[in-house]
């Protein structure tokens, strides 16, 4: 951190439960309207990004499989 950061820091300090609790209900208050939309696409972001690494697990574990052969194994013939 630079000097000016911690004068910052030494001047005003960190905000304490009081302060966030005031921040919080104004973001609330002024953003409320629009946030069951955000919560919607982030709900459906992280929906997509599972389905993505289901899909890359998918691939994974099928490229570490051993390929079965077409030919079935031979039996040895013995003649007496």
């Amino acid at each position: 951190m630079t000097e000016s950061s911690f004068l910052l820091a030494y001047l005003f300090g960190t905000p304490g439960p009081m302060e966030l609790l005031i921040i919080a209900i104004i973001i609330l208050i002024l953003f409320g309207n629009r946030l069951p939309g955000v919560m919607r696409s982030l709900g459906r972001g992280v929906v997509e990004f599972r389905k993505g690494l289901q899909g890359i697990e998918d691939n994974s574990e099928q490229a570490n499989k051993p390929a079965a052969t077409s030919q079935p194994a031979q039996k040895e013939s013995t003649t007496a």
